[in-house]
C-alpha cells in the first residue's frame, strides 16, 4: 500500500503550504495514483493493464470530511482473513465516532502489529464496506490510511474522499485484507474511490 501511504499528512502538506485549493490537491493525488497504476509496470503487468479503462471515484465532497471523537478499546491480537490464506496480524485500538444524517456512526480502528518500524507509530487501518458496494464500489471494501496521535488527541477528522481500493481491486495476484463485518455500514458513502471503468473492446 506503499501507492497511498501517508496520503492525509501529504494533503496536509498542500493545505498548510498552500500550494493548491483541497479538491484539487484531491485530484491531483488520483491522477498520480492512475499513473503508477495504468502508466508503468510497476504494480500491474501489461494484460491487467489492458482491462482498465481508467480509476473512478465520487466528485470531492467536503461533507464526507468526518470530525470523529476516538474511543479507545483495546482488544487481543487476531489474524486478519484476506484474499488469500495470508494472515496478517492486527489489533483493534478503538472506535472513530461520526455524525452522518443526524446520527451518531461508528466504526472499528484497527493497527496492524506487523508494521513495527517507527514510521508505523502513529499509522491506523480503517476498512470499511458500505452500501454502494458492491455495483459502485469494490465488494470487499475501501481502506482510509490514518497517520494521528490518538493518545494525544481524541479528536481529528477522517476524510472519506481519501477512500481507496487495495490492490486486488486491480489484479488476483495481490493479497489485500477484507473488511471485517463490524465495519459494514447500513449507509452509503458516496466518497473515495469506486470500481474501475473496464474496457469492453
Amino acid at each position: 500500500m506503499k501507492l497511498v501511504l501517508n496520503l492525509a499528512c501529504i494533503l496536509l502538506q498542500f493545505s498548510l503550504n498552500g500550494q493548491l485549493p483541497y479538491a484539487d490537491s484531491i485530484k491531483k493525488l488520483r491522477q498520480e495514483k492512475q499513473q503508477s497504476l495504468l502508466g508503468t509496470d510497476d504494480l500491474l503487468d501489461s494484460l491487467e493493464r489492458s482491462k482498465i479503462l481508467s480509476l473512478d471515484y465520487y466528485p470531492v465532497n467536503e461533507r464526507w470530511i468526518k470530525h470523529v471523537q476516538f474511543v479507545k478499546d483495546k482488544g487481543k491480537p487476531f489474524e486478519m482473513p484476506t484474499s488469500t490464506d495470508r494472515l496478517p496480524r492486527y489489533r483493534r485500538v478503538g472506535y472513530v465516532d461520526f455524525q452522518h444524517e443526524g446520527e451518531t456512526r461508528r466504526l472499528t480502528l484497527y493497527k496492524n502489529l506487523d508494521l513495527v518500524d517507527p514510521e508505523y507509530k502513529h499509522y491506523y487501518f480503517l476498512p470499511f464496506k458500505d452500501l454502494s458496494a458492491p455495483h459502485e464500489t469494490y465488494g470487499a471494501g475501501r481502506y482510509i490510511e490514518l497517520y494521528h496521535n490518538i493518545k494525544k488527541e481524541k479528536t481529528f477528522t477522517v476524510d472519506f474522499n481519501t477512500a481507496f481500493n487495495p490492490y486486488c481491486a486491480y489484479s488476483y495476484r495481490y493479497s489485500c485484507p477484507i473488511t471485517p463485518e463490524e465495519n459494514h455500514v447500513d449507509f452509503r458513502i458516496e466518497a473515495g474511490e469506486k470500481v474501475p471503468v473496464m474496457n469492453t473492446h
